[in-house]
């Protein structure tokens, strides 16, 4: 039988199709008139009982080289889902791909599905935009409130505001390491407010008035509130705005009830609003989280982490059994040989563990003895071999994630 595709000819033994009976070429011989024939290929010659297909030619090569040596792999001159439609048209399943090949694939399937995600939700948002499209005042004033607090790119009014929000995220990143300075500590317990106290906190009020701002500007020009919360990096929002408010009403509270006489009970209920007070300025540190929204970097490790979840559940995996394999190694090799008193336990050799498998080495709990050592040796370079095995796919995925979204920035700065 003489094949034509693209131009090219191929002369195949009737007895390799039928090894294939499922494919499209195996279908041929079981045609018995010439309609039959023309649902399976474009054109055929009856005089030379030539077969014409007008498909990639480079694609058929390859599946010509499965039919007749078993052997089917990916082009890398070609895409890898138009080698996939390649493989539906001629009716040859993906599992005769070799593993690596197959990966690739796969690999190239995801990166489409999320690339037409990001199409969709581009999509969607533009006909949320189509909304207003009328000539009113208030659908005009929707869309430049839309394109000002989402897109830093559609004009000097969104870099502005783009601008005026990173700095204030670094002024509160500078006010949190400010108070918490020993002369501004000191003050707090006693309870007194010098100047430079009352001043952080204007500050940290004026940058909490811009945020909780920034956030209803964010609310109002959204058309699907319950997804718009739903949003990760909103979520961060309401998590790092919300304890500032929740600490003045604490205080306001502990403030009368600290007024009104009482004994040990009140001292250990003030202790217990200190205690809270602490824990939610300390959550302030969530506004550093804000520069996602502004940055490149910080977007493509959060779309890394969300990528590697397997990789990083390897990195976790290896190392628990490496430190459940060396922790009572070398608690026999020093309680038991070395009669020293700082490994008591297997659960405390743990820290131990894994401060020496991430190559930390704090130096609070060291093997003394000949054989701890080599058991801290073979911990070490254990430690180092477990962590690049998976550092590898995870570059691959970082570098990939930061071209599809660099690539996405800027089809939305050209729309």
């Amino acid at each position: 039988v003489i094949i034509n595709v693209g131009g090219i000819k191929y002369k195949v033994p009737w007895t390799t199709l039928e090894n294939c009976p499922l494919t499209r070429l195996g279908k041929l011989k079981s045609c018995n008139n010439y309609d039959e024939i023309m649902n399976i290929c474009d054109d055929y010659d009856v005089s030379c009982n030539e077969f014409f297909f007008d498909r990639n030619p480079s694609a058929f090569r390859t599946i010509m080289t499965f039919l007749t040596a078993g052997k089917l792999r990916l082009l890398r001159e070609m895409c890898a889902l138009s080698f996939q439609e390649e493989l539906v048209y001629w009716g040859i399943e993906e599992d005769h791909l070799e593993w690596c090949c197959k990966k690739r694939l796969r690999q190239k399937e995801e990166e489409a599905a999320e690339a037409r995600l990001y199409e969709r939700e581009m999509v969607f948002s533009e006909t949320t935009q189509c909304a207003f499209q009328d000539d009113s005042r208030l659908s005009l004033c929707m869309r430049k409130l839309r394109d000002m607090v989402e897109n830093p790119h559609s004009g000097i009014p969104g870099k502005i505001f783009a601008c005026i929000s990173i700095s204030f995220v670094a002024i509160t990143a500078v006010s949190l390491c400010i108070s918490t300075m020993p002369d501004v500590r000191e003050e707090e317990d006693r309870g007194e407010c010098s100047q430079k106290c009352y001043d952080i906190f204007v500050l940290e009020t004026v940058c909490v008035a811009w945020f909780s701002f920034e956030f209803l500007l964010r609310s109002i020009q959204a058309e699907n509130k319950c997804a718009f919360l739903k949003t990760p990096l909103n979520i961060i929002d309401i998590l790092a705005i919300l304890p500032f408010y929740i600490s003045l009403i604490v205080d306001v509270v502990s403030t009368k009830n600290s007024s009104k006489p009482s004994g040990g009970a009140g001292n250990k209920y003030l202790e217990r609003v200190g205690l809270v007070l602490r824990f939610l300025r300390a959550l302030r540190i969530l506004y550093v989280m804000r520069l996602a929204r502004h940055s490149l970097g910080l977007q493509t490790l959060g779309l890394t982490v969300r990528r590697c979840t397997r990789e990083f559940g390897l990195l976790l995996l290896f190392l628990c059994v490496a430190m459940a394999l060396f922790s009572p190694l070398v608690y026999l090799a020093e309680s038991e040989l070395g009669a020293k008193q700082e490994f008591t336990s297997v659960p405390t050799s743990y820290w131990w563990a894994v401060i020496s498998m991430t190559t930390v080495g704090y130096g609070d709990m060291v093997p003394r003895s000949i054989p701890g050592q080599v058991v801290a040796l073979s911990s070490i370079l254990s430690g180092i071999l477990l962590m690049a095995f998976p550092v590898t796919s995870i570059f691959h995925t970082f570098s990939r994630s930061y071209s599809e979204l660099k690539e996405q920035q800027q089809r939305a700065a050209s729309r």
